[in-house]
């Protein structure tokens, strides 16, 4: 059974990113609190630079010691050295792109973090960039860049060989982009040569991916040196990849952190024709969740919100965010042998049935649909387990 989140260093990291969002300290913080528990869990839910922010509006009676104040902040620096960092790659790449007759956008990441009252405290990964083109000229503009490996053809009996190369592809490709196989500057990127992955429902999914095609369309440049889609496109494709990591992984707090950014930085208009369109996309669920726990932890203003908030749904999405940390990557079963692991993977999906049946049905089938259509590779490999995609 759901139930909401209480406890000091969980109120209290909720304090911390309120105030970092907001500048508002009308709260006290409780003497009891551990603050190593705290930091520990900002870590889970990669917050430690939203976290460190709040703290520096704490009076100084309220904030913790100077030795764990000091590596606090030694934390948030490095955190806004990355950001300088990924800001200057997505340049680059902009330009890199755009000199080969390409239009790009960033996705998510710098995009989100310039909207943040301190663009330098959201705690970045990768790079996503969407390039313009479709997947197979997009692949080949990567390849004659030198940025992406074509796949080699294997003899047929050299099974290490083959299972080399399967792995290659199954960790660097997928339904709507490529892992470019080097980092620039030590940066991850991954190019999108679709907007975003895919909803399990195939109808909905077909009306979500037409509309975003349309709305990538409307790129704005920004002072950072790169082109960014619209706020309207960010709210739909991102409560999108919100729902897709739940379902399938796992979800964090920085994520639904983003989402809060994004519902203060989106015109009216845009946020009634976003609105509209949740049914349509089959997102009004998830949406509903993410409503009520903005509104739980942020006090999300209701003339901010997508939906009505849904309590029940909303409980549920929290317990996960703090069972399993960003993307699951903390969840219990990942300490389970590997076939647990794989079968814990196939069945989460059903776990979450009342949460969203549609979706969730869909995509169970889709985890079966996608084993059965690697059988073949499995046994050309002689490897029952093909850790490239089931990680």
């Amino acid at each position: 059974m759901s139930r909401i989140h209480t406890s000091p260093k969980i109120n209290t990291l909720f304090l911390l990113l309120r105030s970092a969002l907001t500048n508002d300290v009308s709260e006290c913080i409780c003497s009891s609190v551990k603050w190593d528990k705290v930091y520990n869990l900002a870590v889970q839910q990669c917050v430690v630079g939203l976290a460190y922010r709040g703290i520096s509006h704490l009076p100084a009676s309220s904030r913790p010691s100077l030795d764990f104040l000091f590596q606090w902040a030694s934390e948030a620096e490095t955190i806004q050295g990355h950001n300088r960092l990924l800001n200057g790659v997505a340049a680059r790449l902009t330009e890199m792109f755009a000199a080969k007759g390409f239009r790009s956008a960033i996705l998510k990441g710098p995009a989100n973090a310039r909207l943040y009252p301190d663009p330098f405290a959201r705690q970045c990964g990768d790079i996503d960039i969407w390039v313009e083109g479709g997947q197979q000229k997009v692949v080949e503009l990567l390849q004659s860049m030198d940025l992406f490996e074509d796949f080699q053809k294997v003899r047929m009996f050299d099974y290490k060989a083959y299972r080399d190369e399967l792995h290659k592809r199954l960790s660097l490709f997928s339904y709507h982009h490529v892992h470019l196989h080097k980092k620039i500057d030590g940066v991850s990127v991954e190019v999108h040569f679709k907007p975003s992955s895919a909803i399990h429902n195939p109808i909905a999914n077909r009306r979500f991916q037409c509309y975003l095609e349309n709305e990538i369309k409307k790129l704005e440049l920004v002072a950072e040196g790169f082109y960014v889609p619209s706020v309207k496109f960010a709210l739909v494709m991102q409560l999108q990849h919100i729902q897709n990591h739940f379902i399938k992984s796992g979800i964090g707090l920085k994520q639904l952190v983003d989402y809060y950014v994004l519902l203060q930085n989106v015109s009216e208009n845009d946020r009634v024709e976003v609105s509209a369109l949740l049914r349509r996309f089959g997102l009004h669920r998830i949406a509903a969740a993410v409503m009520w726990v903005l509104e739980y932890i942020f006090k999300l203003d209701a003339q901010k919100m997508l939906c009505e908030p849904n309590r029940t749904l909303g409980m549920i999405l929290l317990d996960e965010v703090f069972k399993g940390g960003a993307f699951g990557s903390y969840a219990p079963r990942l300490k389970r042998v590997a076939f647990l692991r794989w079968f814990a993977r196939m069945h989460r999906p059903l776990q979450l049935l009342r949460f969203d049946p549609v979706e969730v049905i869909w995509g169970f089938f889709m985890n079966w649909i996608e084993f059965i259509r690697l059988i073949p590779f499995r046994v050309k490999a002689r490897k029952l387990s093909l850790k490239g995609y089931w990680n």
